[in-house]
């Protein structure tokens, strides 16, 4: 039996799975933390990764092993390919200020983001690398000056598993570079005048390879993919084809859809990523997803299967208590650095249920605006997938149908993002035009009817918050 491995790196924790080339079917896996905070050293992560590794028994019998990342994150090196500082990561927010600064430099306003949408299908917010670049360049410029070349959390990995051998045999996919801010996928190539206007000089890049390309080698002679970011390997791990939305709630929310066609949204709300398979995956993300849920748990000193008891024996709605989930500020609506809030609290809404309940709802309707934002932009919603470590939580997977309006679809809960690596692995190991058809398992659809007040006061609460002062 030939076995393939993906990897999950992610911003809490690494996950190790090793499945059957063949079937897909789970044959062990191993897990390992990750360090708190919004910047990393890397050398966490590698860490992680060996630990997980030895737990899922190790790769000496693996034809192939892919590795997915999570997205964004600056990780520079020197010359020498050492590491020059921790990386910062997708939710660190300290760069919002570079992001505006590179939409004014463009023209500002709606020439600004427009001139970004066309040039790499995306408009600036603090999470894309390019405005990291630029942060780096202006605060730290010692840090800068060392510079040589700069890459994401997945293309580290996978060339340290490759041996590290120099600067230049670097690789990358689509679907990561996608979000670096200075590669297009609707020309498929870097904009190294984009790079150079952020950062003051260009730098080595990866290599962009195509969905089944040879990354390279581990030292058991086991072949490299060339990897990608999460959620493209989420939408490959759960199988998602055109007219699928898939909505992930983990660290992250994200709502996401498999398109023929790239995107480039003027109003910087959807993201225009491409895909790991050679097409485009049109994508909305907020900062604040299953975290929510633990923060009103903690709050409510209960665990979240409690939390998610208390939600449901409340009623829809809250009774009008809403919850703006904007705990870590938020990306979308661009507002990074306002805080969260509550609205509607009175004397019948001050209960453990009424909180439980107002803080799935608020998580939900976040993820909802991105599902309208996504819509407007072209995409189909054939059917909803709903993935991540929130939607093992009962209310939500009862709940979100009621905030979407239309069924939801959950999978057996499982590691999307790893699965999805590893069919890559599995395709670099058969070759095809396509990756390998593995058996879905079996899912459970939830159909409830659709209570708008839900979203109408909710939107009203939102509206009501802005951006706190900086300092």
């Amino acid at each position: 039996m030939a076995l393939v491995a993906g990897v999950d790196s992610s911003t809490q924790s690494c996950k190790v799975v090793i499945r059957d080339v063949e079937t897909g079917a789970l044959v062990r896996s191993g897990r390992a933390a990750h360090p708190d905070g919004t910047e990393v050293d890397p050398r966490a992560w590698w860490d992680a990764l060996q630990q997980a590794i030895t737990e899922a028994g190790g790769l000496d019998d693996v034809a192939a092993v892919a590795v997915a990342g999570q997205q964004h994150g600056m990780v520079c090196l020197d010359e020498a390919g050492e590491v020059v500082r921790p990386a910062l990561l997708w939710n660190d927010t300290r760069s919002a200020g570079a992001a505006n600064d590179l939409i004014e430099e463009s023209g500002g306003g709606e020439v600004g983001r427009r001139t970004w949408a066309e040039a790499v299908g995306s408009v600036p917010v603090a999470s894309f690398t390019i405005t990291k670049l630029r942060w780096l360049a202006r605060h730290e410029p010692e840090n800068a000056a060392r510079v040589a070349a700069v890459c994401l959390p997945h293309d580290w990995l996978t060339w340290r598993l490759g041996g590290a051998a120099g600067l230049d045999a670097l690789r990358t996919d689509r679907g990561d570079a996608s979000g670096t801010g200075y590669w297009s996928p609707a020309t498929g190539e870097y904009r190294p005048d984009l790079l150079e206007q952020a950062f003051g000089r260009t730098l080595e890049v990866p290599t962009v390879l195509g969905p089944a390309e040879v990354a390279g080698q581990l030292a058991c002679g086991a072949a490299l993919g060339p990897g990608t970011g999460d959620n493209a390997a989420a939408a490959l791990g759960v199988g998602a084809v055109a007219g699928d939305v898939v909505v992930s709630i983990g660290t992250s929310g994200t709502v996401f859809s498999v398109a023929d066609t790239p995107a480039a949204d003027s109003s910087g709300t959807v993201a225009g990523f491409a895909d790991a398979t050679g097409r485009f995956l049109p994508l909305v993300c907020t900062l604040n997803a299953a975290r929510v849920l633990d923060a009103a748990a903690a709050m409510l000193g209960v665990s979240l299967d409690e939390l998610a008891k208390l939600a449901l024996g409340t009623p829809a709605g809250a009774d009008g208590l809403v919850a703006v989930p904007y705990l870590e500020g938020e990306r979308t609506p661009n507002r990074p650095l306002a805080t969260g809030a509550v609205h509607g609290l009175t004397l019948r809404t001050s209960t453990p249920g009424h909180l439980a309940r107002a803080a799935v709802e608020g998580m939900l309707c976040a993820l909802a605006d991105g599902l309208d934002a996504l819509l407007a932009e072209g995409a189909k919603a054939n059917r909803i997938i709903l993935v991540g470590g929130g939607a093992r939580s009962e209310a939500v997977r009862r709940i979100a149908p009621q905030v979407f309006g239309c069924p939801v679809l959950v999978p057996e809960p499982g590691e999307y993002v790893a699965d999805g690596a590893a069919r890559q692995a599995a395709w670099v190991v058969q070759g095809g035009a396509e990756p390998p058809a593995w058996s879905a398992g079996e899912s459970q659809e939830y159909v409830t009817a659709g209570v708008p007040a839900i979203r109408e006061q909710y939107a009203r609460a939102r509206d009501l918050i802005l951006d706190r002062p900086a300092g």
